[in-house]
């Protein structure tokens, strides 16, 4: 994306507040708050043509919330990143980047910048280590509402010390919410991993005749664990799913083949047709020979 005009702040109802350099240098005096501290703080409505580039990044972490429209993020590692609504972005200090809003759907973003000797290792630690997050309604609400404290603190109180550590404890708190956010969204990750990774192996199994055993060493979980999550996800236990996955199978073949009911159940690990019939009917509602015989569509 090549902009013929690039803009870095001037958008209609904007907010922006940048802590005149000589405050700086008394936070970074203060013990309680060289550590952690907020030097500027913005929200660019609707930002058109809103673009920054700095080739050797900033002194500052930057946190950037993407409320509404999409937006785009380059930190020269080969992946341009695309911003969409409800997502959190933290760009560390020293890193460098360009980012802009797109031409089609410009963002609307909430900004902060932070410096302090230790709020590069905090932030990281806070979030895992992950540079994009994305939020929640309920968390996107309370974000909204410690901007507007944190701005009206900096702007109406930029003298006082008290306010100042309000606003990083306030910000340390923020980022620890969207911190949990993050974990949260790793378990559900790993959790929708685990239970694709299972089903793929019942999908190659079909035809065999699986324990839970065999399914929870495959995916190297706990029996109990599998059990919780895989019923969580689907509704039923891992073995029960199996056996669904094995009926669904048997209607594809009844279906579209010509084939014996017998060798069906074969087909799907049931040596015993009868037992077979009486395992369809009892999920699909009908024997296979009903079913069959059903018009459909």
């Amino acid at each position: 994306m090549v902009y013929k005009r690039k803009k870095a702040s001037g958008f209609d109802s904007e907010m922006i507040y940048i802590l005149p350099e000589y405050l700086e240098e008394e936070m970074m005096d203060q013990p309680f708050l060289k550590e952690f501290y907020l030097t500027d703080i913005g929200y660019y409505p609707d930002a058109s043509f809103h673009y920054r580039e700095r080739k050797k990044g900033c002194e500052s972490s930057i946190l950037i919330y993407c409320d509404k429209g999409e937006g785009w993020i380059d930190l020269f590692s080969g992946n341009l990143i695309h911003i969409q609504p409800q997502t959190f972005f933290f760009i560390p200090a020293h890193t460098p980047h360009v980012y802009y809003a797109d031409h089609d759907q410009p963002w609307s973003i909430y900004w902060f910048h932070i410096k302090g000797e230790k709020s590069l290792p905090l932030i990281s630690s806070l979030l895992s280590s992950r540079l994009s997050i994305p939020v929640s309604l309920k968390e996107a609400s309370l974000l909204k509402q410690l901007f507007k404290k944190c701005f009206d603190y900096i702007k109406t109180k930029p003298y006082s010390m008290p306010h100042h550590l309000n606003i990083s404890q306030t910000l340390q708190y923020l980022i620890s919410v969207l911190g949990i956010q993050s974990q949260e969204n790793d378990k559900k990750e790993r959790k929708e991993t685990y239970i694709e990774e299972a089903i793929h192996y019942m999908e190659d199994q079909i035809q065999s005749s699986l324990s839970l055993d065999d399914i929870a060493n495959q995916v190297k979980l706990s029996k109990q664990h599998l059990i919780q999550i895989f019923k969580e996800a689907t509704g039923f236990p891992p073995i029960d799913y199996f056996l669904r996955l094995k009926i669904q199978y048997a209607c594809h073949q009844l279906d579209l083949t010509n084939l014996a009911i017998k060798e069906i159940a074969l087909m799907v690990g049931f040596s015993d047709p009868y037992y077979f019939s009486r395992m369809f009917k009892k999920i699909i509602g009908q024997s296979p020979t009903e079913y069959r015989t059903t018009q459909k569509g």
